[in-house]
């Protein structure tokens, strides 16, 4: 998928436009101050700029990116994604958009079917984790995906992630501890039964715009989290809306990747909250043997 340059002063002031909105869904969501300040800050800076923010962007090499005032690495990452996109995945979560299937698809060959059937197979939520996938043989394994397709999927992947990647293109996506991941499901569901957490007005699935999705922002240690109940169509056909929680994680100058916890309705998880895609990961933690 590829993005149409704009002039350097239109692109700037789409950076500054997604960065002030991202501050301000934080600032109504009650996440941490300081994050909500270093958006604005950054936001502010960029629209100051009299030139292309593009200009401090080397191939690949997002350090001068950096040395920028008021630009740490999560936001580098954040700016090098609506270059390279004219998205912003964050916004995607705060606004409670969401939508795996809809990702899916804006890569070359995989239609709404297609897209279907990795989200039910696979249990995952990025590109990132769709990449991953189709190298280390979990993508073949799907009805569908033959070798000429994972081929073009994989090559795909390459053009429209190679922005998003660190210096020298590591593949390894960093992920918190099954434990804390699991503490946050915990954490977000309770706080959404007792009515506490700040709700969200999601265009899909609420004509009449009211503020019905909860939303945690937390951290455990140097990890961000923000948690909501999935939003998306698949959720809604199954009518697991209020079962399958959406977890968003980041950590400075890694980007941020995206989970989902459900409950494990059959096998040795039954009953038990799982993290899709990391079941081996979560039995280990429960003490479960897998078959």
């Amino acid at each position: 998928m590829r993005h149409t340059r704009m002039s350097g002063a239109k692109e700037n002031a789409l950076l500054a436009e997604k960065l002030a909105e991202v501050a301000d869904l934080l600032e109504h969501q009650r996440a941490n101050p300081f994050r909500v300040r270093a958006y604005r800050q950054a936001a502010a800076y960029i629209q100051s700029l009299t030139v292309p923010i593009r200009k401090y962007l080397g191939s690949d090499d997002v350090r001068d990116l950096e040395a920028l005032p008021t630009i740490g690495p999560s936001i580098a990452a954040a700016i090098v994604e609506i270059l390279q996109t004219g998205h912003l995945r964050l916004l995607e979560t705060l606004r409670g958009e969401i939508d795996p299937e809809k990702l899916f698809q804006t890569v070359p060959q995989i239609g709404p079917h297609l897209a279907a059937t990795i989200h039910d197979g696979l249990g995952i939520d990025s590109l990132e984790a769709l990449e991953m996938a189709a190298h280390d043989g979990r993508l073949a394994a799907l009805a569908g995906f033959g070798p000429r397709r994972i081929r073009g999927i994989q090559y795909a992947l390459a053009e429209i992630l190679k922005g998003h990647r660190p210096l020298g293109g590591a593949r390894i996506i960093p992920t918190p501890p099954v434990s804390e991941t699991l503490d946050v499901d915990r954490q977000y569901r309770l706080a959404a039964d007792a009515g506490t957490l700040p709700l969200i007005a999601p265009r899909r699935f609420s004509a009449d715009q009211r503020a019905r999705l909860p939303v945690l922002h937390t951290e455990r240690g140097d990890w961000h989290f923000t948690a909501l109940y999935s939003n998306s169509p698949r959720a809604h056909r199954l009518h697991r809306e209020r079962d399958w929680v959406v977890i968003t994680y980041e950590r400075d100058g890694e980007g941020s990747h995206r989970c989902t916890v459900v409950t494990e309705f059959k096998g040795p998880l039954a009953g038990k909250r799982v993290i899709r895609g990391h079941e081996t990961a979560c039995a280990r933690h429960y003490g479960v043997g897998m078959a």
